[in-house]
């Protein structure tokens, strides 16, 4: 379930890759190690119920937020012209 002991920090930032639609749930995984339905509860905790509903559509029409549906083409978890953002220990690898 949802990790009660994240910082404000990391909630934003789980907040705001949920809503890119290039970064899939594996990557949030991968850096958070909240599941897709610990996301889906942060989300819903986090947000007003009018924005859950909007981001629970996107999320469910986006083929790029499930690793298992992207094209083989994508094997990134950013777009590689993306600067580097603050907090993500994703962009600060080499």
């Amino acid at each position: 379930m949802y990790k009660e002991q994240l910082t404000a920090i990391q909630i934003d930032r789980i907040i705001e890759m949920a809503w890119e639609d290039r970064t899939p749930f594996e990557a949030i995984k991968f850096q958070f190690g909240l599941a897709e339905a610990d996301v889906k509860v942060l989300m819903k905790k986090e947000l007003k119920f009018s924005s859950y509903k909007l981001w629970r559509e996107r999320v469910e029409n986006c083929s790029t937020k499930h690793a298992g549906k992207r094209v083989q083409e994508i094997d990134r978890f950013k777009c590689n012209r993306q600067r580097a953002i603050s907090n993500n220990k994703i962009s600060k690898r080499n």
